[in-house]
Formats: C-alpha cells, structure tokens, sequence
C-alpha cells in the first residue's frame, strides 16, 4: 500500500513538471509571435514586451530545473523514468534557447528601426520562414505532451523547409544589398533576424527528437530522415 502511495505521488509529481514545461512552451510560443509581430510593423512595445517575456521565460526554466533535480534526488527513478526526466530537462533547455531567438529577433528589430530604414527592406520575405517556425514550435509541444511519434517525424520535415526558406532569403538579401550598398547594415541585422528564425526551427526539430526517443529509445540526432522513417515508423 505504502509502494502504491509513493508511486501516486511520483507520477503527480511527473504530471506537474510536464504541465511546467507545456507552461514554459506557451509563453515562449507567445514571445515568438510578439517577436513576429514586432517585424511585421515595426513595433518598439512590441519589442518591448518580448524583452519582458524573455525575463519570464529564464526564470521559469531555473524553477523546472530545480523541480527535476529534487524529483531525481528524491525519487532516485528508474531506468525508463529517469530518460523521461531527462528528455523534459532537454526540452526545456530547447524551450528557454528558442526564447533567446526570439529576444534577439526583438532586439534586430529594434537595430533597424533606429537605423530608419525599415520600411525599404524586404521583410515580407520572411513571412513563410516565421510561419513555419511558430507552427512547428505548436506541433513540437503538441507531439512531445501526447508522445507522437508519427507527429514527430512530420516535424522534422519541416525543419527543411525553414532550412530551403532562409538559403533562399539570404541569397535575396545578398542582392539586395548589392543593389543597395547603403542598407547593409540594417541588411546585416535582418540576416542574423532570419538566422534567429531558423534556429527556432532547429530546436523544435530537437523536441520533436525527444519525442521518438521517449517513445523508440532510439537516438535520432543524426540520422538521415529517410532511415528515421523506415525504422520508427514501423
């Protein structure tokens, strides 16, 4: 009964700290499209609000962190138990870098609206990179709370295509500042921005790796997507 008692409350304990991490994943979700929104016109308070978030975010993956070592230090888990710690200790380190990403895309913005050109560079050609990027970090979280596995792979799909989306920005903005020598600087700023973009991209592609992990026990960090495909999936 006591053995009972114990496991009840080792799995309460797993329930909350999963539920901090889908926390976590919301507020990041929301600082990306405050990040977004900033871009999209250019928004001082937007950018603003992103800084204020970013404060949030650091602060509540000190507290997972400290959750997950007590729950370790207390429970001493097992084997299986254990990879599932340490995969939400991954995914929250993930989470809390994707929040970086966002703050630096915050602060690019804000690079280029003080340097007054703004409205001259091509931004609306990152719309599709910043729309994958949110929508693979929703699925990631998604995948990850229900463990799917089929989900997962999706999403590492997608990672290629924000990968194809910021080549093809880069070599547009190549041009652009060739034609236009006096925008390289502000140019510059939205090449790190679009870089900010993609790696959001790399680290909701880690999640969705946990995910198999969790699931398969099975490493995936480098193996080829078609490999990943024919083993996990059957």
């Amino acid at each position: 009964m006591a053995d009972k008692h114990l496991s009840s409350q080792f799995d309460s304990e797993l329930n909350g700290v999963s539920a901090r991490v889908m926390e976590l994943g919301g507020l990041v979700e929301s600082q990306i499209r405050q990040a977004i929104f900033a871009l999209s016109q250019f928004s001082l308070d937007a950018v603003e609000q992103v800084g204020l978030m970013e404060q949030r975010v650091n602060a509540m993956e000190v507290e997972i962190d400290h959750e997950l070592a007590s729950i370790i230090g207390r429970r001493q888990p097992t084997a299986r138990d254990l990879r599932l710690l340490l995969s939400i200790s991954k995914a929250t380190a993930n989470l809390e870098r994707m929040g970086d990403e966002a703050n630096k895309m915050a602060r690019m913005v804000k690079s280029i609206i003080e340097s007054g050109s703004s409205r001259s560079l091509p931004t609306s050609d990152l719309r599709v990179a910043t729309e994958l990027a949110s929508g693979m970090l929703r699925k990631a979280l998604d995948a990850f709370a229900r463990l799917d596995v089929k989900a997962a792979v999706a999403i590492l799909k997608e990672d290629d295509l924000i990968d194809k989306e910021f080549d093809g920005f880069v070599r547009k903005l190549i041009t652009y500042m060739v034609e236009d020598p006096r925008t390289i600087s502000a140019s510059l700023d939205l090449l790190f921005l679009a870089k900010a973009i993609e790696r959001i991209g790399d680290h909701s592609k880690n999640v969705a790796e946990l995910v198999i992990y969790l699931v398969k026990g099975k490493d995936v960090r480098h193996t080829a997507l078609d490999e990943i495909e024919s083993t996990v999936l059957l």
